[in-house]
This record gives structure tokens, sequence and C-alpha cells, in this order.
């Protein structure tokens, strides 16, 4: 199971970086970044819900358990805001919303990096 925990977690940082990266490259939020969004977050909650099944420390009240939790969270808000974003089609709000995804994507990787390194202990 932890081989399969390992490649969704890193399914979604690769979908998530390329999602961010390339809208902020594009300059402009698109639908396929949205895509890229959702299948972000859909990997990385089941990444993390198949660590935390084979994880001894039953606890999220820790650093990597409260910023993980913090960082599913704001995906989720992020794809959603993403998705309304999208649906009204505003184009200053299209251009100026890689600000945010760059936020969140900084903030997710706090708790990936930190989870990569109590791998490697």
């Amino acid at each position: 199971m932890l081989v399969y925990a390992i490649i969704t977690i890193s399914l979604a940082l690769v979908f998530y970086t390329i999602g961010v990266w390339s809208e902020k490259i594009q300059g402009q939020l698109k639908r396929w970044h949205l895509i890229l969004f959702w299948l972000g977050l859909v990997f990385d909650t089941t990444g993390t819900t198949l660590m935390s099944s084979i994880s001894e420390n039953t606890s999220i009240l820790n650093f990597h358990g409260i910023t993980g939790l913090l960082a599913i969270l704001l995906m989720l808000f992020h794809a959603v805001w993403a998705t309304i974003v999208l649906t009204k089609n505003n184009v200053n709000t299209l251009v100026k919303f890689h600000k945010f995804s760059i936020l969140v994507w900084l903030i997710w990787l706090i708790p990936f990096l930190s989870g990569v390194m109590i791998g490697m202990r």
C-alpha cells in the first residue's frame, strides 16, 4: 500500500505543479488548468488517505498533520474558486488568479516536503 500512496502523492505533485505553473506562464486561468487542479486534489486526498491508513501515528495534531489538512482544504477552496472564476469568465479575475494559485501551491509544498522528510527517517 505504501507504493500506491507514494505514487498518488507524486501524481498530485505533478498535476498540481503543472497546473499552477502553466497558468502562471500562460498568464490566464484556462479550463485545462482547472482539470489539473482537481486531479491534484483527488490524488493528494487519495495519497493522504492511504498514508494515514498505514501510519502508526493516528494523531493529526502535529506539524505535518495540521499543515497537510490545511493544504487539502486550501486546494479544495482553490479548485472551487477556479471553477467559479472560469464560469463567470471575468477577464480581470482570470488574469490575476495565478497569484492565489502560487500561494496555495507554496503552502501545499510544506506538508509534501515534510512528508518526504518523515519518510526518509
